[in-house]
């Protein structure tokens, strides 16, 4: 195994019987065709599959609504790339000469979904158990500081929970103008839900965005000063 793969090796804690599963892994989609898109597919159904499965073992006493919001704040892009970092995983990504020059490799969604492919590659690699152990050792003081006490919910969750317990269409978030250099992009988006006229709100990023949006649709609705659902 070449030094760069046995060094993450250490650091995830888990080395590859096929290191080109790992180097796919990490390969962004600016350095070509064979990237790690389908990786991500896989690792986040994995990752979300891992968590409710540990959050419903834990909380046996947790309604529905509950377990959706604990695990929204795990499987987020910010959480997932709070692990990428812990990892010091933006250096080991293979990018593009562009990305490279516009610091992808600090990039949060970059980062986030470079996890979510390492653990597809994973569980290519050694199968469902692997994944699990490996998830659940990245996770576990987030996990073991999860209170349902006062679980954080963030704007597209709050609006997410009360669209579901009155059975409407859930919100829909269409990006309508990404402006700026790579380094520095304004995403421009707007959420529609039944209930009002289209929201459009703007972010450094899609997920930013999208927040915005969300928060100005629960103002619309009267729901922006705490849990309504």
């Amino acid at each position: 195994m070449n030094n760069p793969l046995l060094k993450l090796s250490q650091r995830l804690g888990y080395q590859f019987n096929d290191e080109s599963l790992a180097t796919l892994a990490l390969t962004h989609r600016s350095r070509g065709g064979n990237n790690n898109e389908r990786l991500e597919f896989l690792g986040d159904s994995i990752l979300n599959f891992v968590i409710a499965d540990e959050l419903f073992r834990r909380f046996g006493a947790a309604r529905e609504g509950k377990l959706s919001r604990l695990r929204a704040r795990l499987v987020k892009g910010e959480t997932l790339a709070d692990v990428a970092k812990e990892f010091d995983l933006g250096e080991f990504l293979l990018l593009g000469s562009g990305e490279l020059k516009s610091g992808g490799h600090r990039r949060e969604s970059i980062l986030a979904d470079a996890v979510e492919a390492l653990i597809g590659a994973i569980y290519l690699d050694a199968g469902l158990e692997a994944a699990r152990e490996r998830i659940l050792v990245w996770f576990q003081s987030r996990l073991d500081s999860l209170s349902l006490e006062d679980p954080i919910k963030d704007p597209k969750t709050r609006l997410q929970e009360y669209q579901q317990g009155r059975h409407q269409n859930l919100p829909r978030y269409d990006v309508v103008a990404i402006e700026g250099p790579s380094n520095k992009q304004s995403f421009t988006v707007t959420c529609t839900v039944p209930e009002c006229s289209p929201v459009t709100a703007k972010g450094t990023s899609r997920r930013g965005a999208e927040q915005a949006a969300a928060e100005l649709v629960l103002a619309e609705l009267g729901l922006n000063d705490g849990d309504h659902s």
